[in-house]
């Protein structure tokens, strides 16, 4: 398997390649800048883009949806965000993007599948109303991508429109500590860390 972090953009986000091998179509996490720096990847590996999934819609996640040609997913109550450069934020910087490619809505507990991966949908509400994270099952079952949702040594604002943090709590309680300890998680910004290091308390505590 392939997985790939590039740090794109002035906020660093983390945007993730996935495939199961070189050669192959491959799945891209959050392309919010820079596609130049995500291409070269693809390049690297002989990859062809198969379809953007957005763990959420604000602008520093999405403004490069549209430069790989693809199919856009996002959860459904994110979708208005990426059509809307109010909803997006895009907008409070005199950018006014928004996404204008094909876009599909997203369900938790949906199954998105690409040749040897497969990842479920889980809604994180609570940075946005439609965060997601992925929860990969295939071929690997011990990674989670969260978004802005859980980072390492921290949590998502919830200070931002349509943000809650009784909503946010409860993502990461219910949704995200119930995984096994030692998954592995890849947040939308800074550092990989585990369930269980988030969990003990030292860093974050629900």
């Amino acid at each position: 398997m392939i997985l790939e972090t590039i740090n794109v953009g002035v906020m660093q986000v983390n945007c993730y390649v996935l495939a199961c091998a070189a050669g192959q179509s491959a799945i891209i996490i959050d392309p919010g800048d820079q596609a130049d720096k995500i291409n070269d990847v693809l390049k690297r590996h002989q990859l062809k883009p198969a379809m953007v999934i957005n763990t959420h819609g604000h602008y520093d996640h999405i403004g490069s949806d549209d430069e790989f040609g693809v199919l856009v997913c996002a959860h459904k109550k994110d979708l208005p965000m990426l059509l809307d450069p109010r909803k997006n934020l895009s907008a409070s910087f005199s950018l006014a993007y928004k996404v204008r490619s094909a876009v599909r809505a997203l369900e938790d507990k949906e199954a998105i599948i690409l040749d040897c991966l497969e990842l479920e949908v889980i809604h994180l509400p609570g940075h946005t109303p439609g965060g997601i994270g992925l929860l990969m099952k295939k071929p690997q079952n011990d990674i989670v991508f969260t978004g802005d949702t859980l980072f390492c040594q921290g949590v998502g604002r919830w200070d931002l429109p349509g943000g809650s943090q009784r909503d946010l709590e409860e993502a990461i309680r219910q949704r995200l500590f119930t995984l096994p300890l030692s998954t592995k998680v890849y947040p939308g910004h800074g550092s990989s860390t585990t369930i269980g290091r988030e969990k003990s308390g030292s860093t974050f505590s629900l």
